[in-house]
């Protein structure tokens, strides 16, 4: 068989499993870039058992949302509205909340892509342009594929960033070299002391097990058109979804700890990371770097406009149209909102750790109703959890009660 067949294999393979991938162009983003990179380069790979728990509390409730969508027909919002006492409250709570957060992300991520841009393009020909120029045309750019897109569109517009980033990683881990012997040495699970290992427990948790990602899984199930035959293609999409998530994030720590950790260095901030990579792997690996992390950004960009617009529908039971003047005009305030990082004091990254601050507190509200749902006959009919899933979701929510612990602590402080 020659080679475009096998390629043509590959793409239908990743079309299969497009909420999926879906997500992880939401979830690998520049945060996750510069938390995993940052944990590498201070303890090194001595956190991977919180990297592991976290994917694996990402795969139980994937798969306990997309369930529920399923068997209901109707997103997660709605259920929660329709089916609780207090339900029309929470569902609030909820969509205000992660609105918030994520407009607060979504002006952090463009101020880091930006960043990332200038300094791609300094790297490359030794210019120095203005960042605010630079965001104005990517705001020119991403709105016009948001207005004439689709939700198929930006499936297959992120399944190429996702590609873009996973092998731009993959690349720069052989071009650094980094010493295998520290990270097979680092896997060894401990917890690490010193001021910040907490908060950095909680950042991994954050990124990964965000609250966000399980509200929208309902909705992209939604759009895919899934029925009751279709609950063994969710379970497997939901678990190369956190796999990869995993794999991709594990990269990007070994890559740190392989290199900067062994030489005593610290790590910032996402921009840092390009000067620091540079003498070690060079200028090849440095604009790998560009690529990955700016491809890491605007994936993530897509889905964060999509979400108050989806989350409204999701919450009236309306039907979800890309191209309906709502979803244009809220398009446009939230990613207007990108152009905030040029005129605020504090940095990017700063407002990106606020933003998965936000993520954390939100998680406990979106872990427990999940779990009575599945535990209601009326709603879920002969497809209720079995004893694997409660016990599973019962630990999640343990852990989202932990993790918002750890969130208020690093807010306060």
């Amino acid at each position: 068989m020659n080679k475009p067949n096998y390629l043509k294999k590959i793409i239908l393979g990743l079309s299969a499993v497009g909420p999926g991938l879906f997500l992880i162009g939401y979830n690998i983003g520049t945060g996750s870039v510069t938390t995993m990179a940052k944990v590498g380069a201070e303890y090194g790979m001595t956190l991977t058992w919180a990297l592991a728990l976290s994917c694996i509390f990402t795969y139980i409730l994937m798969v306990a949302y997309g369930k529920v969508t399923i068997v209901t027909q109707q997103t997660a919002l709605f259920n929660i509205k329709h089916y609780f006492k207090y339900g029309k409250v929470l569902a609030i709570y909820i969509m205000i909340a992660l609105i918030f957060g994520e407009l607060l992300a979504l002006m952090g991520i463009m101020g880091i892509v930006t960043d990332l841009l200038h300094e791609g393009i300094q790297l490359l020909f030794g210019v120095n342009v203005a960042t605010l120029p630079i965001t104005a045309l990517l705001i020119v750019v991403l709105y016009s594929i948001f207005w004439y897109g689709r939700y198929s569109t930006f499936e297959k517009f992120l399944m190429g960033f996702v590609i873009l980033m996973g092998l731009s990683f993959i690349l720069v881990f052989f071009l650094v070299k980094p010493d295998f012997s520290s990270i097979v040495k680092g896997l060894v699970p401990s917890l690490p002391s010193g001021s910040g290992s907490f908060a950095l427990i909680a950042a991994i948790a954050g990124t990964t097990c965000s609250a966000a990602v399980f509200i929208m899984r309902s909705t992209v199930v939604a759009e895919k058109g899934w029925s009751l035959k279709d609950l063994k293609k969710e379970k497997r999409d939901s678990a190369v979804s956190a796999s990869v998530m995993f794999f991709l994030s594990l990269i990007i720590m070994a890559v740190s700890a392989g290199t900067l950790h062994l030489l005593g260095m610290k790590l910032t901030n996402t921009v840092e990371m390009i000067s620091l990579f540079e003498p070690l792997g060079g200028k090849v690996a440095a604009f790998l770097l560009i690529l990955g992390i700016a491809g890491a950004g605007i994936s993530t960009i897509f889905p964060m406009l999509l979400i108050a617009p989806w989350l409204i529908s999701d919450f009236q039971g309306t039907e979800r149209n890309i191209q309906s003047p709502m979803y244009r005009i809220l398009g446009l305030a939230g990613i207007l909102c990108g152009l905030g990082a040029q005129f605020v004091a504090t940095t990017p990254p700063l407002i990106m750790v606020f933003s998965q601050a936000f993520q954390a507190l939100i998680l406990p509200a979106v872990a427990i109703p999940i779990f009575l749902l599945l535990n209601r006959r009326d709603v879920m009919l002969e497809n209720t959890a079995d004893r694997k899933m409660n016990i599973g979701l019962i630990t999640v929510i343990a852990f989202s009660f932990i993790t918002s612990y750890f969130a208020l602590v690093g807010l306060f402080s």
